[in-house]
């Protein structure tokens, strides 16, 4: 069929609409979905999981991510620290735990160079349990009298517990009076031990102590023994959903989260 000039110019607009209609459509469908859900896999030490338990809800609901949780030491071989969750080639996006560890694991190979992100600064501290007597540990001399006097003392196989018997109690000069009656505590929390009336003294981080119902914090670690620490979010090598992963760390440094981070006894690293 022979079309006329006249018509077959109308012809090609109307095409040409219809065309651009479809693109503009197509865009929209497009803009209108909604982005991918991803499940992120997290495997956090004890210092950060309170204030870790209380954003991960936030988080979810801003971002529609699942992120599905594990817990376990930043060190030690027990069966659920990060090291060993590691080895066993647990899947896994997200590590946090101490600053070293991470880096420990970066240089192996396990965790992506340049992905660690520093989320707080911790303090360790002691407590006892509840109602019982708090001893003054405010400076060196009444911190070494009141281990020397303790009957008993528990201590976290994590990074604090590493420095309390590896490197603070030689700094005092009563490693071997005080280590005898320490014991190490595994798979559970320190503030655990004591509430049951294991352990009449418990050394950790302080936002480990705090959370633990049936003790009383008593405070820092005087200025001259006191060991901060970061603690720090990786990327573990080979993760399945890394940009997701991102996301989530960035949502821990952020304003939003600095205030829920403060009050588990946590410093926020928050990124301006």
């Amino acid at each position: 069929m022979k079309i006329v000039a006249p018509l077959r110019r109308r012809f090609n607009v109307a095409f040409a609409a219809v065309a651009a209609a479809a693109v503009l459509s197509s865009c929209a469908v497009q803009q209108a979905a909604p982005a991918r859900s991803a499940e992120i896999r997290v495997i956090t030490s004890g210092a950060f999981t309170e204030a870790y338990k209380q954003l991960v809800p936030l988080f979810e609901k801003e971002t529609g991510h699942k992120v599905i949780s594990a817990y376990g030491a930043s060190m030690g071989n027990a069966t659920d620290s990060i090291p060993s969750r590691l080895a066993r080639g647990e899947p896994v996006d997200v590590i946090i735990l101490a600053g070293p560890a991470l880096d420990e694991f970066i240089k192996q190979g396990k965790a992506v160079p340049g992905s660690r992100v520093d989320l707080v600064r911790s303090a360790i501290g002691f407590a006892v349990k509840s109602g019982a007597p708090k001893p003054d540990i405010s400076t060196v001399a009444k911190l070494k009298q009141t281990l020397l006097d303790a009957k008993s003392i528990a201590y976290s196989a994590s990074a604090s517990g590493t420095y309390f018997s590896t490197e603070m109690l030689q700094k005092m000069g009563i490693a071997e009076q005080v280590l005898p009656k320490s014991k190490k505590i595994l798979s559970e929390r320190v503030g655990t031990v004591v509430a049951r009336g294991d352990a009449e003294l418990g050394l950790q981080q302080v936002s480990e102590l705090v959370p633990i119902k049936g003790v009383d914090y008593i405070g820092p670690l005087p200025d001259e023994l006191q060991q901060n620490t970061f603690f720090s979010a990786g990327i573990v090598t080979g993760a399945k959903e890394p940009e997701a992963a991102r996301a989530l760390i960035k949502f821990f440094t952020s304003a939003a989260a600095a205030p829920v981070i403060a009050k588990t006894g946590l410093e926020p690293m928050t990124v301006k």
